[in-house]
């Protein structure tokens, strides 16, 4: 079973950087494609990033291509987003989630079974 816990989130200044961890207690976390997805205040859930099995192919929404970068550890069953040169609209509670499926570039929330309980990230202006 797959148990993923997110960590890394905080407050930030405009232009800052955080990092983001997720955290696969299982043991099952390479069958996995792993994404990253964000909700905003008053916003749906929207995809953010997404990883493949082996971390060779990645996948971006077009607003943070070029400042968030996405890489997992098998080592440490962890996946990371690298989020840099932060706007105050990347305000969101930030998810991970596994997809069981390696296809493509899946972005919507039900092609992933497991989801963590998600990290505030607050980008301040």
């Amino acid at each position: 079973q797959v148990q993923l816990v997110e960590s890394g989130g905080g407050l930030v200044q405009a232009g800052g950087s955080l990092r983001l961890s997720c955290a696969d207690s299982g043991r099952t976390f390479s069958n996995y494609a792993m994404g990253w997805f964000r909700q905003g205040p008053g916003k749906e859930r929207e995809f953010v990033a997404r990883i493949s099995r082996n971390g060779g192919n990645t996948f971006y929404t077009g607003s943070v291509k070029g400042r968030f970068t996405i890489f997992r550890d098998h080592a440490k069953n962890t996946v990371f987003l690298q989020m840099n040169i932060l706007k105050p609209e990347d305000t969101a509670v930030y998810y991970c989630a596994a997809d069981e499926s390696g296809v493509g570039y899946r972005t919507r929330t039900h092609h992933y079974k497991y989801w963590g309980q998600g990290t505030q990230v607050t980008v301040s202006s």
